[in-house]
């Protein structure tokens, strides 16, 4: 997790040294979607500077957001930023102190992508995502009460389950639960409103 965090904050760092980044207020439609949550821009400049929560907020991290079934045993957390091709990533990271490469290690990640492209299932393996992409060796599974993409956690997200899904048009969610909250994974997703 260590890792995943890093690889974030060194992207979104990148991204915002390279361009001014103006993040608007969560009721704010910056992509032209309407009612998709993105960050403030004191919520941006944290991301941009990798500052971590101790402890982890809590169900209501993310702006406009709500996670229902947050399970126990986070020790910190952070929110994650990134603008990228036509798109606004507005996330945030629950994780334990354990290795990342350990198997008891929790970590939970909830992402809400703002890019208008978005209109059904499929569109996720064409969304501009730096981390966290879909391709050809992801199913369709109903989790939580949705129809998702869904595949196994690898490279820098780590061990576990990833799943995403088409919450309206022009709005994706994205979930990374690492191996020890697999079993909540169906509460997780179908605790999660915008």
């Amino acid at each position: 997790m260590k890792k995943l965090r890093k690889t974030l904050a060194l992207t979104a760092l990148s991204l915002v040294s390279g361009t001014v980044l103006v993040a608007s207020p969560a009721h704010a439609e910056p992509t032209g979607t309407a009612g998709c949550p993105t960050p403030t821009k004191a919520e941006a400049r944290r991301s941009a500077d990798g500052k971590e929560d101790r402890p982890a907020k809590g169900a209501t991290a993310l702006k406009g957001v709500r996670v229902g079934h947050l399970p126990k045993g986070f020790l910190a957390g952070q929110v994650v930023v990134n603008k990228l091709r036509g798109a606004v990533e507005y996330g945030y990271q629950w994780y334990d102190d354990r290795d990342e490469i350990d198997r008891k290690h929790r970590s939970l990640w909830v992402r809400v992508v703002c890019w208008p492209a978005a209109g059904k299932l499929s569109h996720l393996k064409k969304a501009p995502l730096d981390l966290g992409t879909f391709s050809g060796h992801d199913k369709t599974a109903r989790i939580g009460g949705r129809t998702v993409l869904t595949k196994e956690g690898d490279g820098a997200l780590g061990h576990g389950r990833y799943v995403g899904w088409v919450e309206r048009e022009g709005v994706i969610v994205t979930v990374m639960a690492s191996e020890p909250l697999v079993p909540e994974l169906d509460e997780i997703v179908k605790g999660i409103r915008l």
